[in-house]
C-alpha cells in the first residue's frame, strides 16, 4: 500500500509494513528488519513536507502506540507514547489540568514526529516543542530499548530530542508541562512597514508573537498571545463567529481564492492585495492549546528557515524585493515567527535567539523558483532549515552552520553503524 504524506510531496511503497503496540514490538520489528537487510523508518501522521519518512524497508506504523502513561500532576512531567498526536495529547492534558509551554499552530503532528523534525511555535523567551522534552526511551539499531535524558546517557538526549529519527526509533517521549493556561489572543491588521519597525518591541512585549505578511498587499496579520488569569482576559469568541473566522473565511473562502488564482495566475497579485485589505481584527481568550493552534484545511507546499534574530530585517528587505520579480505569482503569505537560543545539537535555534521565515505556495501552482529564491537569501544569512519541510541543503552546508554537526554524525557512527535507519532524505542532509 502506497504511503504519501499530507502535502502530497512524498510517498512510498515500503516493502513491509508493521503496526507496533509495544517498545518490545518496536524492537522485534527493528531486529527482524535488520535480519532480512531492510532500512526502518517510523510513520507519524505524514505532516513533514519533506520525505524524512519515506522508506523502500519497513515502515513502522505508530498509530496504535498512544496515550500517557505517566502522569505526576505536582511535577507537570508526563510521560507519552511517541504515536500520540498532538492534538489527542493537548485534549489528554487539558482534562489532567496540564498543557504544553509553547504549540505550533497545527496538532496533526505526532509528539515523536514533531520533536524529531524540530517543530516550534513562537516566543522570543520559549524554545520549540523539543526544549520542553526531559526524557526519551528510544529502541537503537540493535533492537535495544534505551533511556537518555540530561543525566542519563546526556550525550544521545541532546542528539535525540531533534534526529529526524537517525538515531533509532522514539517510543516514549518524557515531557515538562504547565499548570492549565488561558491565553488572550489579539489579531490585527497593520501596515508592514510598522510591523518590522516595531519589530524588536512586539517579540520583547509579548510571550508569543508572530505575523503574516501577504504578498502584494501593504498590511500584515499581527498576533500577539499573553498569559493571563484563569477565567481573565475578553473572553470566549463566539461560536458562530470562530465558525465564520476560521471556517468560513480562512478555510473555504480562502480556498475559493486560491483555487481561483490557480486556475487563472493573473488574478493572484489582485487576489493577494484584496486579501491582505480585508484582514479583520480579533480578540479574545481560551485555554492556550485551543488559541495556538487553528484549523488547516487548504493544502500548500512550505518552505522555512531560521535565521539570527539580528538579520530578520535585512532577509525579509531582499524578499520584499525579489517576490515581485517571479514569473509565478504567490499565493500565500509569510509567516514569521521567533524563538529563544537553545542547546539540542540539531535544533534549528541552537546557541542563537532566531527569527523563523516560513513561506509557502498553493498546492498545485508552480513553487520551486519562489523557494530557489527564498533559499539564497536566507542562506546568505546563515539560515538553518527546518528539518520537515522543503529545501536543498546538504551535508556540507549544514556542517557549516550546526556547531554540533560533527558530534551528531559521530553518535550516528556510534548507534547506527550499519544506516539502518537510513533513508535518501537521511543521506542528503547527514551525507552517506
Amino acid at each position: 500500500m502506497t504511503w504519501q504524506n499530507w502535502a502530497g510531496t512524498a510517498s512510498a511503497d515500503p516493502a513491509r509494513r508493521r503496526w507496533p503496540r509495544s517498545a518490545e514490538e518496536i524492537s522485534d520489528a527493528v531486529t527482524t528488519a535488520a535480519k532480512d537487510d531492510l532500512t526502518v523508518r517510523a510513520l507519524g501522521s505524514g505532516h513533514s513536507f519533506t520525505p524524512a519518512a519515506v522508506t523502500s524497508g519497513v515502515a513502522l506504523d505508530l498509530s496504535g502506540w498512544t496515550g500517557i502513561v505517566a502522569a505526576d500532576l505536582e511535577s507537570g512531567l508526563i510521560t507519552v507514547r511517541s504515536g500520540t498526536t498532538l492534538r489527542d495529547l493537548n485534549a489528554a492534558l487539558d482534562a489532567l489540568g496540564l498543557a504544553m509551554a509553547n504549540l505550533g499552530d497545527i496538532d496533526a503532528q505526532t509528539i515523536s514526529g514533531a520533536i524529531s523534525t524540530g517543530t516550534h511555535g513562537t516566543g522570543a523567551r520559549l524554545g520549540g516543542l523539543a526544549a520542553q522534552v526531559t526524557g526519551l526511551e528510544l529502541v537503537l539499531a540493535d533492537g535495544s530499548i534505551v533511556a537518555c535524558s540530561a543525566d542519563e546517557r546526556p550525550d544521545l538526549f541532546a542528539a535525540a530530542r531533534v534526529s529526524i529519527g537517525a538515531l533509532g526509533v522514539i517510543s516514549t517521549v518524557t515531557l515538562q508541562c504547565l499548570p492549565a493556561f488561558t491565553l488572550a489572543a489579539e489579531e490585527q491588521p497593520m501596515a508592514l512597514d510598522e510591523v518590522l519597525a516595531r519589530f524588536g518591541e512586539f517579540a520583547d512585549s509579548n510571550d508569543h508573537f508572530e505575523f503574516y505578511w501577504f504578498p502584494y498587499g501593504k498590511n500584515a496579520l499581527l498576533k500577539r498571545n499573553n498569559r493571563v488569569a484563569h477565567g481573565g482576559g475578553p473572553g470566549a469568541m463566539p461560536r458562530w463567529r470562530r465558525f465564520y473566522e476560521y471556517e468560513v473565511i480562512e478555510n473555504a473562502a480562502f480556498g475559493a481564492l486560491c483555487r481561483t488564482g490557480r486556475a487563472l495566475p493573473a488574478t493572484i497579485k489582485p487576489l493577494g492585495r484584496l486579501t491582505s485589505a480585508m484582514l479583520s481584527k480579533r480578540t479574545y481568550s481560551a485555554p492556550s492549546h485551543q488559541v495556538f493552534v487553528s484549523p488547516r484545511r487548504v493544502r500548500f507546499t512550505e518552505s522555512e528557515y531560521a535565521v539570527p534574530r539580528e538579520a530578520l530585517l535585512d532577509v525579509l528587505a531582499e524578499l520584499r524585493a525579489g517576490v515581485p520579480r517571479l514569473a509565478d505569482a504567490v499565493m500565500f503569505p509569510v509567516e514569521v515567527r521567533v524563538a529563544a537560543a537553545d542547546d539540542i545539537w540539531l535544533s534549528t535555534a541552537y546557541g542563537r535567539e532566531s527569527a523563523y521565515v516560513a513561506i509557502h505556495q498553493y498546492s498545485g501552482l508552480p513553487y520551486k523558483d519562489y523557494f530557489r529564491l527564498f533559499e539564497s537569501i536566507v542562506a546568505a544569512a546563515g539560515g538553518r532549515p527546518h528539518w520537515g519541510k522543503m529545501h536543498t541543503r546538504d551535508a556540507e552546508y549544514l556542517g557549516g552552520v550546526y556547531p554540533r554537526f560533527a558530534d551528531f554524525l559521530r553518535l550516528r557512527d556510534e548507534t547506527d553503524p550499519g544506516r539502518l535507519f537510513a533513508n535518501p532524505y537521511l543521506e542528503q542532509v547527514f551525507g552517506s
